[in-house]
C-alpha cells in the first residue's frame, strides 16, 4: 500500500476538503478535513475514517493508522 493509495480510498469514502497521508507501508497517519465531521465526535469522525478502509484494517494492509480529523471551520482556525 502507498500513501496515494491510501489517499484515494479516502477520498473515495468521504468527501475531503484537505486529506494528507503519509507512513511508511504499515503505520499511517492521515489529517482528513471534511464537511461530513460536522456535529460528530471525535471517535465517531474516526469510524467514518476506518469504515473507508474495511478489512484492509483487518487483513493488515494497513497495520496502524493515526488519525486527526476536523471540519473546515476547524482546520481554517488550525495551525498548520
Amino acid at each position: 500500500m502507498t500513501a496515494e493509495q491510501l489517499q484515494s480510498i479516502i477520498a473515495a469514502g468521504i468527501a475531503c476538503e484537505h486529506l494528507e497521508v503519509d507512513g511508511d507501508g504499515r503505520h499511517w497517519s492521515a489529517i482528513v478535513v471534511s464537511a461530513e465531521f460536522a456535529g460528530l465526535r471525535t471517535l465517531q469522525r474516526h469510524q467514518r475514517v476506518y469504515a473507508t478502509l474495511g478489512a484492509r484494517m483487518h487483513t493488515d494492509e494497513v497495520h496502524a493508522l493515526s488519525i486527526k480529523t476536523f471540519t473546515p471551520t476547524e482546520w481554517a482556525g488550525h495551525p498548520h
